[in-house]
């Protein structure tokens, strides 16, 4: 009989038939390791995300065999369970309660305890570690305790497979290489689906054939439409195990089909094709065995992406607010610590007829330019604001026009999406993680400075509108409240109030303008001589003269800051 070699190093049947199912993998696969060699914690931690869980200490080693996981609050009683891996719900690395739980879960045999860092050092939690021989873990904060715990148990699951080291050989979250597995070892061809229907991974061993409708889905990454479709995908979810789909139609074979499940949640769904050679008496129990791998790489590449992305999400917003120590940031984000980084910031530009930005769609857009820049970029909202983080690219290659020129590129991508202008802001770069709440304030700044022109997709850097920012800063520390009883804006304002005169606009125009009569008086749409006349009242009647440099100062700036307070409703 002859065998194929698989891109996998799979023996799989050739088309004359031969051994299929678990006879076949089982028989052509190399020695392989036990299950309690699987169930190491090494081997636990290399098969999850490191920013989802990752060791800070080790005392014992990684070698230990761990069991299963165990929630656990603080202050609760703490049952025996040698080998397990404790959750530390509640409570920060530096609370009493939680030091006590780490002795306690040393003393008790627990291979390790994962905490949530909550913005605070680790240090004396993993002295106590140390002390108590326990393996600490962090997990970032936002990751939900029953996702870890189910993502554990997945993994735990899965690695009990590990007896066909096939599976064992499969890279975590590598879904094309995983159904190349599963086709070779139920033989059939096969594809896995979201809970959409659409195609996610399928299988491509050369000696498979499939139907027109496969073909098809994987073309167009979506499960073709036939009659009964809605029933039969409604029948699978439904299902507790495999279900066999029969068709009549020439161009479609036979399915079995099963839901692929994480505790009550449906992840997607496995398909395998029933054709020439058929699949074999096992077949049902065989998916159900590989059901459990497959729930396991979709929560990584699928749960775990969207977690992932989410708790950097708000390690980003705990950093632009200095809620979070710099070293629990950096581990959480994925920055070191010393690494420059530049901070950019979107919002709408006004009001635009009450329309918002939908600012989830902002995100990914911007995470997805940003990303084509430096890979590591991390984008949150907070308020009405998006803000990106990415490293400082080198000078040497990215200039800060050529910044610019990006962040110009992503507000017209924006205007194009959403039909709404946006004004972007470029701030930094900071040279360390606990200087970006700066560049967050800066940030704000230049923002606050463009927003006089509500109307228009505008980029800029501090430099750019520092005048503007100065003036606003000024505002905020009160200097437009500066008065004394003989403050004489403060009477040209009353008196263009009571009687309805302009003194007030035509003067800061004229000194707007140097001093120049004759573009002031254009920009204000009235004669020379009428601005003159206008100028020289003011002298007459409030008391200023122009011709010292200090007063021209003070009355710019007075009318100034009172004209720029009442274009700007708030101010961070």
């Amino acid at each position: 009989m002859d065998t194929l070699i698989s891109p996998y190093g799979l023996q799989c049947p050739s088309e004359d038939g031969g051994p299929t199912g678990a006879q076949q993998v089982m028989a052509t696969s190399a020695p392989h390791q036990t299950a309690a060699a699987a169930n190491t914690l090494g081997a636990l931690l290399e098969s999850v995300d490191p920013r989802i869980l990752h060791a800070v200490c080790a005392p014992r080693g990684l070698g230990g065999c761990v069991t299963e996981p165990v929630i656990h609050d603080a202050g609760e009683r703490l049952r025996n369970q040698p080998g397990g891996i404790l959750l530390g719900v509640g409570g920060s690395p530096a609370d009493a309660e939680v030091l006590d739980v780490i002795r306690q879960a040393g003393a008790s045999g627990y291979e390790a305890v994962v905490l949530k860092a909550r913005g605070r050092p680790l240090g004396t939690a993993v002295d106590e570690a140390n002390i108590a021989g326990v393996c600490l873990l962090v997990t970032a904060d936002e990751v939900s305790w029953r996702y870890l715990d189910a993502l554990i148990t997945s993994a735990l699951e899965a690695s009990s497979l590990s007896e066909v080291p096939t599976y064992a050989s499969i890279p975590v979250g590598d879904l094309f290489e995983l159904a190349n597995v599963i086709a070779c070892r139920m033989g059939g061809a096969a594809t896995i689906e979201d809970p959409h229907g659409r195609v996610l991974a399928h299988s491509s061993l050369p000696h498979q054939d499939i139907d027109e409708a496969r073909r098809w889905s994987i073309v167009h990454r979506q499960a073709s439409y036939h009659p009964g479709q809605a029933t039969e995908y409604e029948k699978v979810r439904r299902s507790p195990g495999p279900v066999r789909l029969s068709s009549v139609a020439p161009d479609r074979w036979d399915r079995l089909a099963v839901a692929v499940r994480a505790g009550g949640t449906v992840l997607g769904t496995l398909w395998i094709l029933d054709g020439q050679p058929g699949l074999d008496e096992q077949a049902s129990k065989v998916l159900e065995e590989v059901a459990h791998l497959t729930a396991f790489h979709l929560m990584r590449t699928q749960d775990g992406r969207r977690t992932t992305r989410g708790n950097r999400a708000v390690a980003l917003n705990a950093l632009l607010d200095g809620r979070i120590a710099e070293e629990v940031a950096a581990d959480q984000i994925g920055f070191g610590l010393g690494s420059p980084t530049i901070l950019l910031a979107v919002r709408q530009a006004g009001e635009q007829g009450a329309r918002a930005l939908d600012l989830r769609r902002v995100v990914d857009l911007v995470e997805v330019y940003c990303e084509a820049l430096h890979p590591q970029t991390v984008s949150t909202a907070s308020g009405e604001t998006v803000y990106a983080l990415l490293e400082a690219p080198d000078e040497n290659s990215v200039s800060a026009k050529r910044l610019t020129r990006f962040a110009e590129d992503v507000a017209r991508a924006i205007q194009r999406t959403t039909s709404l202008a946006v004004h972007i802001a470029l701030s930094g770069p900071a040279s360390r993680l606990s200087e970006v709440a700066a560049c967050r304030f800066t940030a704000d700044l230049i923002l606050e400075a463009l927003a006089a022109d509500a109307h228009h997709t505008a980029v800029a850097t501090i430099e750019e509108v520092h005048s503007r920012a100065v003036l606003l800063q000024l505002l905020a520390k009160g200097a437009a409240a500066i008065a004394f009883t003989a403050d004489p804006v403060e009477k040209i304002i009353h008196h263009d109030q009571r009687h309805s005169t302009t003194y007030t606009k035509s003067l800061l125009t004229y000194l707007d303008a140097f001093g120049e009569a004759s573009r002031a008086a254009a920009a204000l749409g009235i004669h020379e001589n009428t601005l003159r006349y206008r100028i020289k009242r003011i002298h007459e009647v409030f008391g200023i003269d122009l011709n010292d440099a200090e007063t021209r100062l003070v009355t710019w700036l007075g009318l100034r800051l009172r004209q720029i307070d009442a274009q700007t409703p708030s101010l961070q």
